[in-house]
């Protein structure tokens, strides 16, 4: 039985090969399990499980992000994953290793932006700082935003962006180098882009919209319609005539256009402001009614008679028979343009946007002129597109109202 009883000192030396055999060696980049067991001013004493030693790690290698205070990043018992740095002498800092845990996580980061990177996912991040050449983004490690990839606009202004939180599409990554270049101006611009494709899908042509004026060339004024320009000819800013749309349009106005065609292939959109004004001919029965008398500007003088502008954008014909009651060749005789003048109102045609006057139906005839015959003088077409008819220019119903006129 003797032979039987088992020797304490066995049990012992068996405890004892256990313990040995679990006390793993610790070398630089293992990736180790710690236990806090004190805090520091500037650092943290940690247990490393299974090797029977401690390790510090310094403030600075406890977050990627900067600690002021130790006691709000950990707790004595916390267990933490670390990173072995590199080995110090054991009598000193209370440890035998150097260990991170912001490196560690920087790893993890650095896994998580690569994935996101080949998904093409944006990812959202504050930025904490600018620089000369652009802002530096906190994405769990640095981010680099370049100037040029800032916004869709020039930007000379970095600090208005510092404490923003804005979307990033990742352009390049390399952690080797922790290179992490971002851009902001890339999601921007694809925004835009689909709300640009939302909108065109519905505008039609002749829908009546609003928009904000955004800038201003000399062949007209690009109108924003809530995420695509539309342009406004300057032949489609106002029923009178605009030299330059500066004259009439400021950057910021606030106007109703009128959709005139849409190309969604080309993104192209033309609009018109006056098509929602009331037009120069409009209601001109009632203020040009036939026997008015208004007051016009010469504008154009042809062989057949002078375009009289009565209002603005509104042209009537006097006829070369209604200028003067004394014969003449050409209205150049006694008219020049710019010339202010009476008229009267013989005839009004809204429809065809025609207006027949007369300049000596407001002037006394000539005693010596009172008995002669009216003759109907033979004129040419004009080759000029003026609107009226071959009546008009031959001044038929004007020589037939004179004569009801000289019986009365």
């Amino acid at each position: 039985m003797a032979d039987l009883e088992q020797n304490p000192l066995d049990n012992e030396n068996v405890s004892m090969e256990a313990a040995m055999e679990s006390v793993h060696e610790v070398k630089v980049g293992d990736i180790v399990r710690g236990e806090v067991l004190a805090l520091e001013d500037k650092q943290v004493v940690v247990g490393i499980e299974g090797a029977g030693v401690e390790g510090v790690v310094p403030a600075k290698e406890l977050s990627t992000l900067p600690v002021e205070d130790i006691s709000q990043e950990v707790k004595v018992g916390d267990i933490l994953d670390l990173v072995v740095i590199s080995s110090i002498g054991k009598d000193k800092e209370n440890g035998s290793y150097l260990l991170s845990k912001r490196r560690l996580d920087a790893k993890k980061v650095w896994e998580d932006i690569e994935k996101d990177f080949q998904a093409g996912k944006i990812i959202e991040a504050p930025v904490t700082n600018s620089v000369k050449g652009g802002l530096v983004v906190d994405v769990g490690v640095r981010g680099f935003v370049p100037a040029s990839m800032i916004d869709d606009h020039f930007v000379d202004d970095f600090s208005a962006y510092i404490g923003q939180t804005l979307a990033f599409k990742i352009i390049e990554i390399e952690p080797s180098e922790n290179r992490l270049i971002l851009s902001h101006k890339a999601v921007v611009e694809a925004e835009k882009a689909e709300k640009k494709k939302e909108i065109l899908a519905t505008l039609y042509d002749g829908q009546v919209i609003k928009g904000q004026v955004a800038r201003l060339t000399d062949f007209g004024a690009f109108v924003d319609l809530g995420g695509i320009d539309g342009l406004v000819h300057v032949s489609e800013i106002s029923h009178s005539h605009v030299g330059k749309p500066s004259d009439v349009l400021s950057v910021g106005d606030e106007v109703e256009v009128l959709v005139l065609s849409v190309d969604p292939e080309k993104e192209r959109i033309s609009l018109s402001i006056k098509a929602n004004l009331p037009g120069p001919w409009t209601d001109i029965e009632e203020k040009a009614a036939p026997g008015t008398v208004l007051e016009g500007t010469v504008k154009r003088l042809t062989s057949f008679g002078a375009f009289v502008e009565i209002f603005p954008g509104v042209e009537g014909l006097v006829h070369i028979s209604q200028i003067s009651h004394k014969h003449i060749a050409t209205p150049h005789e006694v008219l020049h343009e710019g010339d202010k003048v009476q008229v009267k109102v013989l005839e009004v045609n809204p429809d065809e946007h025609r207006v027949a006057l007369s300049i000596k139906a407001l002037q006394e005839k000539p005693e010596e002129l009172k008995e002669e015959v009216v003759e109907t003088d033979d004129y040419e077409m004009p080759e000029e597109s003026s609107g009226f008819t071959l009546g008009d220019v031959l001044g038929d119903a004007l020589a037939e109202s004179e004569a009801n006129e000289d019986k009365e």
